[in-house]
């Protein structure tokens, strides 16, 4: 069997669609296992962008099946409106499919977001307001619609019925707004069924009949694990598993099947919504990466928050996640920047220097991060297609996070093209 899995090791918006997309083109299956249409993963095609939120970024290359797997919760509308998007460009989508256990977000999970989000004295946690959070919720809470259920007026009729009777009392009495109707959400639940209905499988099955005939299998994760739920920074975090062991219970998996586990890291960091962040840049430098990276979140639109490089976390991240192969994107961003700082250390409040991440959110706000300086160079590195061609002082750059973590460094991105990648070693 050969399988392969690509997780972010951030914040999220390192390019893991893009690594996801040029992996792709060799699997037989690509299966995104977590989130919703709270991602933003860009990938071109040619002189297209495409901006995918739910569907996996290998669609619009994957030679075999593209799986919206069961850890993950599905706006059905937003599914429909990315098929629609990529079936306007003349390209095919009949090998896109969604689980039957995945479970749906409904109107009103995205209502309840919006209105905690907006809510005076909340805590803001900066999230999309797409109703991710809420679906897992309900989820957790063994009240939540899969996508089987579209499938069955009546098992759909009922549980909108009792989700209604507690979500419509919190819409009125505690958040003073109008309520829902159970029949106009019915009726519209049922016709998207009926519409996605030959798309709607058992994938766990077909999964593991694929690992089991050797197939070529890509697993993509959604966010990144400083946004985990047990290990990011909480509260300012995702609602899922964006981790390698995510994929286990995300896709029906089991850990034994997973091989090539493959970590995304910007050359820097950034970070969208609320939180710590130790290596925040908010000054004319932060700004400037932000413009030449193009720092915008690709499904809010919201400016990054920008920084060094932060290899205490990332060290964090490698070691939940397991990571044997590492990428480095976006190198191309710090070209004529000098000296260049990384984060090996933090020095907390108490003056202890800690090479660790901590698990309180709290205390990371007044950590201070310990930096080594790095030449940087000045050359326009978005052309370069091998190593070797690469400056010394970006070499000495790549070598030095290799060391930190004692990961190679399988791939360097060093721009948003599908062909613009340094790759050091095959996977497939």
């Amino acid at each position: 069997m050969s399988t392969y899995v690509v997780v972010g090791l951030q914040y999220g918006d390192e390019g893991k669609g893009k690594i996801t997309d040029v992996l792709s083109a060799k699997s037989d299956y690509v299966v995104r296992f977590q989130g919703g249409d709270n991602a933003g993963h860009t990938v071109y095609a040619g002189e297209e962008k495409f901006v995918l939120h739910l569907l996996p970024s290998g669609v619009l290359q994957c030679r075999g099946k593209c799986i919206i797997a069961n850890g993950v919760v599905v706006n059905p509308k937003s599914f429909i409106r990315e098929i629609e998007q990529i079936e306007s460009k003349g390209m095919r989508t009949n090998h896109v499919f969604i689980s039957r256990r995945a479970h749906v977000i409904m109107p009103y999970h995205i209502l309840l977001d919006t209105y905690r989000e907006e809510e005076a004295g909340g805590t803001h946690i900066g999230t999309t307001k797409k109703g991710i959070g809420p679906c897992y919720e309900d989820k957790i809470a063994r009240v939540g619609i899969r996508m089987v259920d579209l499938l069955n007026p009546e098992v759909l009729r009922e549980k909108i019925e009792k989700n209604l009777k507690s979500k419509n009392s919190l819409f009125e009495k505690y958040f003073e707004k109008p309520t829902l109707d159970v029949d106009e959400i019915f009726n519209e639940y049922i016709e998207i069924g009926k519409k996605l209905q030959d798309r709607i499988v058992d994938t766990e099955v077909e999964l593991n009949e694929a690992i089991r005939d050797n197939k070529n299998i890509l697993f993509e994760g959604a966010q990144a694990l400083m946004l985990d739920i047990d290990f990011g920074t909480y509260p300012y975090v995702t609602s899922s598993s964006p981790s390698t062991g995510g994929v286990c219970t995300g896709a029906g998996v089991p850990p034994t099947a997973l091989q090539n586990l493959i970590g995304v890291a910007k050359a820097y960091t950034t970070r969208v919504g609320n939180g710590p962040f130790p290596t925040e840049l908010d000054n004319e430098l932060g700004e400037e990466i932000r413009k030449i990276g193009h720092e915008f979140g690709a499904t809010t639109g919201r400016p990054r928050r920008t920084g060094w490089l932060d290899l205490v976390s990332l060290k964090h991240a490698t070691m939940i996640n397991g990571i044997n192969n590492l990428v480095i994107t976006k190198l191309d961003v710090l070209s004529g920047i000098s000296p260049l700082k990384i984060a090996t250390k933090y020095k907390t409040e108490d003056g202890k220097i800690i090479d660790y991440f901590t698990s309180s959110t709290t205390k990371l706000y007044n950590y201070e991060p310990i930096y080594e300086e790095l030449p940087g160079w000045e050359e326009d590195i978005s052309h370069a297609r091998s190593y070797d061609e690469l400056p010394e002082n970006a070499k000495k750059y790549i070598e030095f996070i290799e060391e930190y973590l004692g990961i190679n460094v399988y791939l360097v991105s060093v721009g948003p093209e599908r062909s613009q990648n340094i790759i050091r070693k095959e996977l497939f």
